[in-house]
């Protein structure tokens, strides 16, 4: 993997602020990854010292065998999930939110 991109993705996670989550998709886009798979990779390969926890699936879940302890960590800074699943329209990180809004053109609908 490309070492400037690898760098890329860490600073786009280290940015998220506490009380805030992103996608694995969010952060792809942010640091323009080419998947969010790849953003889960740099984070377990090297994620130890970010707040790894501020990102999850595209549905609001964590992956199950981090689940248990990123709960924790996100309760901690006042984010609250409903049956293991955190409501992104209330918690998601503005900075994704408006990165969404400026690549998507407006719908007739």
């Amino acid at each position: 993997m490309d070492e400037q991109l690898h760098e890329l993705i860490r600073e786009v996670v280290r940015k998220i602020p506490s009380g805030r989550v992103a996608t694995y998709g969010d952060v792809a886009d942010l640091s323009r990854a080419p998947s969010p798979r790849l953003v889960g990779q740099v984070l377990n390969m090297d994620g130890h010292d970010l707040p790894w926890h501020r990102v999850l699936r595209a549905n609001g879940t964590c992956a199950p065998h981090i689940a248990d302890e990123q709960l924790q960590r996100l309760a901690e800074e006042g984010v609250l999930a409903d049956d293991g699943k955190v409501n992104l329209r209330t918690y998601r990180w503005e900075d994704a939110v408006k990165a969404k809004e400026e690549e998507e053109p407006p719908s007739l609908f």
